[in-house]
């Protein structure tokens, strides 16, 4: 069989573990090119290593692959341009990005620390935001070009403790629409995967009920190589008609996840009050009403 991304130039944020590594291997063996991105830091953010990056491009070229390994951060915006030039610089050409990297400070809203709520936002959406537009110029130059970027359930539908993490992953979903509403002219695309998996960031969630030991040890069953293929698909050529969407990948299965759209709607000929809301308005509206479900309460059966 051909190998759907030969000879393109990719990059994977984060990918030193995890998901971004299970995408660099599979992005690699389907003929690809690619930056490992990964200054080796703890799931909250600390520290820095070299190793995690390097170790996975020796995999790949172990493999028969070629990679470079970069160690910058994402989270600021000189940086976050450097890992594009590493594409330019060693391979000449930049085909797609996949935006990974992140870090978890998990905190009940009115604990949550300033600083908490910034480092997650700066790596997750601002770190999209700094990848993906230093890369903007060059497929508008060549017009081509795909970015995936990674959501979650926490914004999609909801969880405890993560007030920063889900305003980052649903802001991400604004962007990747707003990259593939203003770039499409270009034939660039932009796409979201929101993954179900257990990695290092996911050993972060509490276990101090039986519930949620049952559910972890449920999560545990769903390895981060069950990410890959999605995203390697919206990378190559075969997806040039898929974009501004957002897809789920859990084990086995493929979700595509829906979009805001108005539910419902009610009039009145001489306009709105306050009571007039409370008394005939709102209750018409209620009955479309969305719980405050978690991920866990719409995905209740386990992985296949």
């Amino acid at each position: 069989m051909s190998k759907s991304l030969q000879d393109k130039v990719i990059i994977v944020t984060g990918a030193g573990r995890g998901i971004g590594r299970e995408i660099a291997l599979l992005c690699a063996a389907e003929g690809a090119k690619v930056v490992v991105n990964d200054p080796g830091v703890a799931a909250d953010g600390a520290g820095t290593s070299a190793t995690p990056a390097e170790e996975v491009v020796e995999e790949i070229k172990k493999r028969g692959g070629s990679a470079v390994a970069n160690f910058e951060s994402v989270a600021e915006a000189i940086p976050a341009s450097k890992i594009v030039k590493t594409a330019t610089d060693h391979f000449g050409r930049l085909d797609g990005v996949v935006n990974n990297a992140g870090i978890l400070r998990d905190m009940i809203f009115h604990k949550m620390s300033v600083e908490a709520f910034e480092a997650v936002i700066k790596v997750h959406l601002m770190g999209s935001f700094y990848v993906s537009h230093a890369a903007a110029r060059i497929f508008r130059e060549q017009e081509s070009g795909s970015f995936v970027h990674f959501t979650s359930t926490s914004g999609l539908i909801g969880n405890f403790g993560q007030a920063n993490y889900a305003a980052a992953k649903l802001g991400i979903v604004g962007l990747s629409k707003s990259i593939a509403l203003d770039m499409g002219r270009f034939n660039v695309r932009s796409n979201c995967v929101s993954p179900f998996a257990w990695t290092r960031m996911i050993g972060t969630i509490p276990t101090e009920t039986e519930a949620e030991k049952a559910r972890v040890e449920k999560i545990k069953q769903m390895g981060p190589e069950k990410i890959a293929p999605i995203c390697a698909y919206l990378l190559s050529d075969a997806a040039k008609d898929v974009t501004g969407q957002i897809f789920g990948a859990r084990m086995n299965e493929l979700f595509l996840f829906s979009q805001n759209r108005p539910l419902r709607s009610v009039h009145r000929s001489e306009g709105w009050t306050p009571q007039s809301i409370a008394e005939h308005g709102m209750p018409a509206l209620k009955g479309s009403f969305y719980k405050l479900d978690r991920s866990a309460d719409i995905f209740p059966w386990d992985p296949v």
